[in-house]
């Protein structure tokens, strides 16, 4: 089994250095604070190293899949492309689920760090921010997380990714509304004018259009 492994991937020390890199991203731009924070920021991590421990280290989901369901998977580093192999797409497929996950991860990470910016710059300046991103969206850092994990679920969906996913939507959409409340007592029919004007986490149609 540690030979399979190996043969799939086994490289640890990439798998570190990605967790490094991706927990920095997450704590820098997300900046916990409370409990509640704090504790989504964990589930964040806890995907993020569930996440590059399988694409680089031990591939647990192809061992379920294969002594559960009985799918012959081979270990190879290729076949973690699960829609790709299980769609019988093809190794040039696998590149463009790829391509395609790296796209929503990277605008995803995008909109956390302009969400970062201008949240950081409101909270200078002790006044509600309502442009740039926050023309589009209420909770543009929350969108990224949801387009960032969406994005490493077409490119490499696990077990346990996927058993996170929809945890970590939960949670931040109850923090969304936590602090939504708290918006509503500091700045009252101002917040309320806001809210009625944008959406929570995605742009409308017309609005993603003036986007583009």
């Amino acid at each position: 089994m540690e030979g399979a492994a190996q043969g799939f991937g086994g490289a640890w020390p990439l798998t570190i250095i990605m967790v490094v890199i991706a927990s920095w991203v997450v704590f820098k731009y997300i900046v916990p604070k409370g409990f509640k924070e704090w504790r989504n920021a964990g589930l964040i991590q806890a995907f993020i190293i569930a996440l590059y421990a399988e694409m680089y280290g031990f591939p647990l989901t192809i061992y379920l899949l294969t002594s559960l369901f009985g799918i012959d998977i081979p270990l190879i580093h290729t076949s973690g492309h699960l829609w790709s192999y299980l769609f019988g797409w093809g190794a040039g497929m696998a590149m463009v689920e790829m391509l395609i996950g790296y796209f929503f991860v990277f605008l995803g990470i995008s909109v956390i760090v302009k969400g970062w910016k201008l949240i950081y710059a409101a909270k200078r300046k002790e006044g509600l921010e309502t442009g740039g991103i926050y023309r589009y969206m209420r909770h543009p850092q929350y969108t990224g997380i949801y387009l960032a994990i969406f994005g490493q679920l077409i490119h490499w969906p696990t077990v346990l990714t996927l058993a996170f996913a929809p945890v970590i939507v939960w949670v931040y959409y109850r923090l969304a509304r936590s602090e939504e409340r708290v918006m509503i007592e500091r700045f009252g029919d101002g917040y309320r004018r806001y809210m009625r004007q944008t959406p929570m986490f995605f742009p409308s149609r017309k609005e993603l259009m003036k986007m583009i």
